[in-house]
């Protein structure tokens, strides 16, 4: 079950770490970062690839993520205000998120859709990611509604949160929160693609490089594979048939990249969606398995079948790997 950590000022923290992650230049990573107590702990959330813009490169699957991101406050002087849309029921938003057009306006951007417990530890990091990049990216933040932390009017997060609800760890108000987040972008018709992160996650190279990647790519980018045992296929609800068949049960990581046309087809879904509110509970996971069957049964040719996220399962359990203070080094990083 969810842990709950207390907060603290992490900037001190963070000043080793941004030096590092700013030596290794350029690349298309993304990382995730757990603080607790005064130690920041390591999530990394991508693997290390060579760059190939004109033909992106093939990942090997990766296994799966949960949302378990130990979350610290940073110094702040201005409450974060909600972006727009505050008016509409889910309903409404989701209904107009789906009439929008699959072609995109103006110059293309990148939505950055953070899916956050509380308050954003990593900002500063993030604030020098986007410097001198603005009109290439729009950001999203879905908090805890009861949340009431404040962010410098300067950083690039001020005003991004949009209207949320609560949200459980492995429960289906994630994906209930990762379609709330998509349909807020889509509203821009300017954005082109779609990133789900947590408020843990870091890019491990500069915006250019993640920015002409996902523009140069023709895939998107959701895991998906089929797994035995009680974790994959013992998951599964035979009362989902005919719908969804045992043979086209997925899972695979809740982080993925989308492109509008595909965004927009998960904000409209209402076949496959209420047969996950309603069958894949308790420990079912919902949030592993809905994404990886709904595209792999409409949107596989289309799909890379991989997550442009990494986790370091290699340790077991219920949780990713976690790594000290002492352990962020370049070293790992380019491992």
């Amino acid at each position: 079950m969810k842990k709950e950590y207390p907060f603290l000022d992490c900037q001190g923290y963070l000043h080793c770490l941004i030096i590092s992650i700013l030596i290794l230049g350029s690349g298309l990573l993304i990382g995730c970062f757990c603080v607790k107590d005064i130690y920041l702990k390591l999530q990394l959330n991508q693997s290390f690839i060579n760059m190939n813009i004109q033909s992106p490169p093939v990942f090997p699957p990766q296994a799966t993520t949960l949302l378990q991101n130990n979350v610290s406050e940073t110094k702040s002087t201005t409450k974060i205000v909600s972006k727009t849309h505050d008016d509409m029921t889910d309903e409404e938003l989701l209904w107009r998120a789906s009439l929008v057009s699959q072609i995109s306006d103006g110059t293309p951007k990148v939505a950055f859709m953070f899916l956050a417990r509380e308050n954003l530890p990593l900002s500063p990091l993030w604030d020098k990611f986007f410097k001198g990049n603005e009109g290439l990216y729009s950001i999203y933040v879905h908090s805890h509604p009861s949340f009431n932390g404040t962010i410098s009017e300067a950083a690039v997060f001020h005003g991004t949160r949009i209207r949320s609800k609560e949200v459980e760890w492995g429960k289906f108000s994630m994906i209930e929160a990762e379609r709330r987040l998509l349909a807020n972008a889509l509203l821009d018709n300017s954005n082109r693609r779609f990133i789900l992160l947590s408020e843990a996650c870091i890019p491990l190279f500069n915006f250019p490089t993640i920015y002409n990647y996902l523009m140069n790519s023709t895939k998107t980018f959701v895991e998906a594979y089929d797994l035995q045992g009680l974790v994959g296929r013992g998951r599964y609800n035979k009362l989902m048939k005919p719908q969804i068949k045992l043979r086209q049960w997925r899972k695979g990581s809740q982080w993925f990249e989308l492109d509008r046309q595909l965004a927009i087809e998960i904000v409209a879904d209402n076949k496959y969606l209420p047969l996950f509110k309603r069958f894949c509970k308790a420990t079912c996971c919902s949030d592993e398995h809905y994404l990886p069957t709904f595209v792999s049964m409409k949107f596989w040719r289309r799909n890379s079948n991989r997550s442009l996220t990494w986790v370091d399962w290699s340790k077991g359990g219920l949780h990713p790997a976690k790594f000290g203070r002492t352990k962020v080094t370049t070293d790992l990083l380019k491992n």
